[in-house]
């Protein structure tokens, strides 16, 4: 059992049966079998806009077959070529938001297989490998809708896949725009909301 993060050879490769050995405070993530680190706690803004756009999606799927998590929630993907299954996976991640559909895809551990949504809130400490390591990792996995949320400049991408499994983005949805999406059939997230700063001033 591993209970320190610098017990781990970050040389090595690891699979969701090591991963379920660890038992350390921070939080990692599996990609192809390589440990990549997340960020610390998100900070203020990153949680309110997760909560907002959770809010808005969990208030919609009330009584609907598709379910929403929150991280921290394990989502285990097979990824091509090889495609491997059980705890021999190489690849868990753990998106801010996700919302699946099928409920075979759903276990005590978490998610197994592509969720039908993933929302990813960049963070100051995003790298643009990161983003790019992230938008290729979803595209690879088949997952049909990707939305990256961008506090600093206040817009949203959807990325879908084209007919050769290549991911295009959408155009950006930003002040006064809403977000629909045919996976949520009537469902519209509005833009200024999941931006806006709250006031606290009192009189």
């Amino acid at each position: 059992m591993i209970t320190d993060f610098q017990q781990l050879d970050l040389g090595k490769t690891y699979t969701y049966a090591d991963y379920l050995t660890w038992q350390f405070a921070e939080r990692v993530e599996l990609i192809r079998g390589k440990i990549f680190k997340m960020s610390p706690a998100p900070n203020v803004r990153h949680q309110r806009i997760s909560r907002i756009i959770s809010l808005n999606i969990g208030a919609y799927l009330s009584e609907k077959p598709c379910e929403m998590f929150t991280a921290p929630f394990d989502v285990r993907l097979p990824l091509p070529p090889k495609k491997v299954k059980g705890d021999k996976i190489d690849t868990v991640v753990q998106p801010d938001i996700v919302v699946i559909c099928d409920p075979a895809k759903l276990d005590e551990r978490g998610c197994i297989g592509a969720p039908d949504i993933v929302v990813e809130i960049l963070s100051p400490g995003n790298t643009r490998r990161e983003m790019k390591d992230k938008l290729e990792l979803y595209q690879n996995a088949g997952v049909p809708e990707y939305w990256v949320v961008d506090p600093e400049h206040e817009f949203i991408i959807v990325y879908t896949p084209n007919e050769a499994g290549q991911y295009i983005g959408s155009v950006p949805y930003t002040e006064g725009m809403a977000l629909q999406t045919p996976i949520l059939p009537e469902f519209a997230l509005d833009i200024n909301r999941v931006f806006a700063q709250p006031n606290f001033n009192r009189t």
